[in-house]
């Protein structure tokens, strides 16, 4: 049987997987919703397998559309790693650079790291997925993501990102320490209120200090939960005497210069391992070698 599917059909295919729909794909492509429908419909005639369900509300993929494409993903992403590779040879990278990041890089670590490699790779199209769960980045159509060096698994390429360490610190507005006064030793949490975090696995993130030469788990009274992707709102909450927080000391130096939150249990804050860029152990496109290059200068 003659196979009339290009690699471009394919690449359509995983663009309404990966963008959740025709009319997402096709924004993305840059070409009419109905040719993307057209061309997967094609798709399944050729192949005479159904790749995708449809309803007028939603498209996800059958067992055999996954399958497929989980096998096709790893031969396009070579394929386009060695097109740019191609397309770059001249000195100039060109394409884009998809990454998968977790929000708590968000605001101040991954910023100025952008800003530099954008300014010398002025013709790459950046996209940020934030996303607090370990992905595959394969699956997800990314070329990387960025992620803390506990999580990450075994068998990827990381490099450091940003800080090589971060503090895991707690803070509150003066207005809260003033009415219920100011914890001494980490026991004390347990008679406060605390602003906690929800991870995405429905646990939440555990407050560890240093105490007596030791790293102990503290339990303070749970005032607020927020999801993990709402790090930045929660400063808010903390201003107004909600309770204390617990974040990177990093995204509390301007309410510390500014007076609007007050260091808490200095002493015992504990030094983590800052982020680290990870990536398939496979060929890597230009523009990711690039942005590669930057992160290890920055």
């Amino acid at each position: 049987m003659k196979n009339n599917v290009s690699i471009d059909d394919l690449r359509y295919f995983l663009a309404v997987l990966e963008e959740g729909g025709f009319r997402a794909a096709a924004k993305r492509l840059g070409v009419a919703p109905s040719h993307v429908s057209t061309t997967v419909t094609r798709i399944e005639s050729d192949l005479g397998v159904p790749l995708l369900l449809r309803s007028t509300r939603s498209v996800r993929a059958t067992e055999e559309g996954l399958r497929f494409a989980a096998k096709l993903r790893p031969h396009l992403a070579d394929i386009n790693a060695a097109v740019s590779e191609l397309s770059n040879s001249a000195g100039q990278v060109r394409g884009r650079l998809k990454l998968n990041v977790p929000g708590a890089v968000v605001p101040d670590i991954l910023p100025p790291i952008l800003a530099a490699f954008q300014s010398r790779h002025p013709n790459v199209e950046v996209e940020i997925v934030i996303d607090n769960d370990l992905v595959d980045i394969i699956a997800s159509g990314c070329d990387a993501g960025i992620r803390y060096g506990a999580s990450l698994a075994k068998d990827v390429v990381s490099v450091p990102i940003g800080p090589r360490a971060q503090t895991f610190a707690l803070a509150a507005s003066p207005a809260y320490l003033e009415a219920r006064g100011r914890p001494r030793v980490p026991k004390d949490l347990a008679e406060h209120d605390a602003i906690r975090f929800r991870l995405s696995e429905g646990g939440l993130l555990v407050w560890k200090l240093h105490h007596a030469a030791e790293t102990i788990a503290v339990e303070p009274m749970t005032r607020l939960v927020l999801s993990v992707n709402a790090m930045n709102a929660a400063l808010g909450y903390a201003r107004t005497g909600t309770g204390i927080i617990g974040v990177f000391r990093n995204w509390l130096e301007d309410d510390f210069r500014a007076g609007t939150l007050l260091p808490v249990l200095p002493e015992c804050w504990t030094t983590l391992d800052g982020p680290r860029l990870y990536y398939p152990s496979r060929m890597t496109s230009a523009p990711l070698r690039a942005f590669i290059e930057v992160c290890r200068t920055q």
